[in-house]
């Protein structure tokens, strides 16, 4: 039933003083109800959770245990805030709806929701977008308190700060370590539970579906910041962003749902979100208008790697791990519809197809045979794996969790290779133009190699700044390749290493080889000037071979 301005004030009256009184504790917090206020609701979960939600559809006050959570400085809503909104409430059986509608945040109306269990300590969410917010991003933030939860992921706490280091974002500390919102973020495919704890207490965000969102199974994007200095520990969930983004925002969808869970500081399981099914979201698609896809079987898998079955299209996205036995898989859940469908090999796309979904029903798929990786060829010397990441090359581990400037960091070179001694762990993960160009690689040739013509492969993970390689054969310089496509924002300084994936294929002639010692130079060269030195035009390194 929908809750009216005096519907069941006077019985809320003891949980909305409960919800102001700094001394109140679990007791008081029993009841379970969403009573109108100021345009708003507040709300008690018939546990130990109460927060009020204004007439902006933003979250002002939230307690657990009767102890304020909230930053009372900033409100906790999507993004900036909705604007004024309309907000209802519906009470049904042991579910409560909260309803914020708001025509001010977007160009078209934008519909967030909140959702409590009776007895649950948790507050659901979800939000139906028919066009992405005026600020370009999508994400809700939970703005707690640092005094009250100081515990949260160390890259992404920025206390004790010595001021920033790039742009507005990125801050260095005593000692030469750095920290940002953007490090230490999860990819996408193993997004579970994250969040942050004090004194009996824990937030944490349970990121649910992530259907809607942007950048596929490896994508990363900003999930904490913490700072002592303002008190601030704000708990994210991005949907998506500007943020390194390879693919466009999807609209006309429901997002979610995901929710924020409320502990004694122990991680929680991710919270049951089959109940929401049935509470008419705007968006929401039932189990039965989904289908499935079932692969059954990739042959031409190279032994030691994982593969993943990857689909998307205008309106959602879905993987699934392939079986390492035989690469058969099934992804359940999905919408309608025609996607565009991958496979791959660590993170590197080694197979490229399509699949169509119907409601109801499991689409078998015929087996798969992968023909094109570029792993296959056979080498006269590789430096690295064709697996679409740079983990296995120095530094390349780091990039997600450190500024590169960070003391922590190995030094980035320049560098020397010598093909049959050195390791890749010593071959830098980012060629960058203004810190380590160039990378040397001395290899040998026999007088039969070194007469025929060999082709240089250069595979990158993503580009900065219109970065690409300069090769030198010898002192001979090899025609600089057109800059490749990358993302509009920055990339390795924020903790990214994936973009799109490409291969620079060069045609080097006999005639630049000798009998004996070679030499080969990569620089990283553009027509952009770049920023700072971090900043400078770059690329990030998949593989590098000569065939």
């Amino acid at each position: 039933m929908k809750l009216h301005t005096s519907f069941r004030l006077i019985s809320m009256v003891s949980a909305i003083f409960a919800l102001l009184s700094l001394g109140c504790g679990s007791a008081a917090m029993a009841d379970f109800g969403a009573a109108p206020f100021d345009g708003g609701y507040y709300v008690t979960n018939g546990a130990n959770l109460a927060f009020y939600v204004n007439d902006r559809g933003d979250i002002r006050s939230c307690k657990y245990k009767g102890v304020e959570l909230l930053d009372p400085r900033k409100p906790s809503g999507i993004a900036s805030g909705l604007g004024a909104s309309t907000v209802t409430a519906n009470v049904s059986g042991d579910t409560i709806l909260i309803t914020c509608y708001s025509t001010t945040v977007a160009p078209t109306p934008f519909t967030h929701y909140y959702i409590v269990k009776n007895g649950v300590d948790a507050i659901y969410m979800a939000d139906y977008v028919t066009s992405e917010p005026h600020i370009g991003e999508l994400r809700y933030i939970l703005r707690t308190s640092y005094d009250v939860l100081p515990n949260g992921p160390p890259h992404s706490n920025n206390s004790g700060t010595t001021g920033n280091i790039e742009s507005k974002d990125i801050f260095g500390h005593p000692g030469g370590l750095t920290s940002s919102k953007y490090y230490g973020n999860i990819q996408d495919r193993n997004l579970t539970v994250n969040g942050a704890t004090g004194n009996g207490v824990g937030v944490f965000m349970a990121y649910g579906s992530r259907e809607s969102s942007s950048g596929g199974p490896f994508y990363r994007d900003i999930m904490n910041q913490g700072d002592g200095a303002g008190n601030d520990q704000e708990i994210y969930n991005y949907m998506n962003s500007g943020h390194n983004q390879i693919e466009e925002h999807r609209v006309n969808v429901l997002y979610g749902p995901y929710a924020y869970v409320f502990t004694d500081g122990t991680v929680p399981t991710e919270p049951d979100f089959s109940f929401i099914a049935g509470l008419g979201l705007q968006g929401f698609v039932p189990d039965s208008g989904r289908g499935s896809v079932a692969v059954p079987g990739i042959t031409g898998r190279a032994p030691g790697f994982e593969y993943m079955v990857a689909f998307s299209n205008a309106v959602a996205q879905y993987w699934t791990a392939a079986s390492p036995t035989d690469g058969s898989c099934v992804c359940s859940g999905m919408k309608p519809g025609a996607y565009t469908m991958a496979v791959y090999k660590g993170e590197l796309p080694v197979w490229i197809g399509s699949a169509t979904v119907t409601a109801g029903t499991s689409s078998a798929l015929k087996p798969i045979a992968i023909v094109n990786d570029p792993g296959f060829v056979q080498a006269l010397w590789r430096i690295g794996d064709w697996d679409g990441t740079p983990l296995e090359f120095n530094n390349g581990t780091l990039i997600n969790l450190m500024h590169p400037s960070d003391v922590r960091m190995k030094p980035w070179g320049p560098v020397v290779y010598n093909v049959g001694s050195s390791q890749p762990s010593t071959w830098p993960a980012i060629q960058f133009r203004d810190i380590n160009s160039p990378s040397t690689i001395d290899f040998s040739l026999t007088a039969a190699q070194a007469a025929s013509p060999h082709i240089f492969k250069l595979g990158i993970t993503e580009a900065y700044a219109g970065g690409r390689p300069i090769v030198v054969v010898n002192g001979n310089r090899l025609d600089a390749p057109p800059a490749v496509r990358e993302p509009k924002s920055r990339s390795f300084t924020t903790g990214s290493y994936r973009g799109y994936c490409h291969i620079f294929s060069l045609n080097i002639p006999a005639s630049d080889f000798v009998a004996g010692t070679n030499t080969i130079t990569i620089s990283a060269v553009s027509s952009t000037k770049g920023f700072t030195k971090w900043l400078s035009p770059s690329f990030c390194y998949d593989c590098v071979e000569l065939d």
